[in-house]
């Protein structure tokens, strides 16, 4: 049985809540990324 009224007992899922920060985090964590690969190859060289 399912009723259209949210359940405010329900834990809350972690993933669920991240999912709409998704097209700010992606980026951020991309050129985050990027930058520390780039550190450690001039690191390197």
């Amino acid at each position: 049985m399912s009723n259209s009224t949210p359940d405010h007992d329900a834990p809350i899922d972690v993933v669920e809540s991240i999912v709409p920060m998704m097209p700010i985090i992606l980026p951020v964590g991309g050129a985050i990324l990027i930058f520390l690969l780039a550190f450690i190859a001039v690191f390197m060289a």
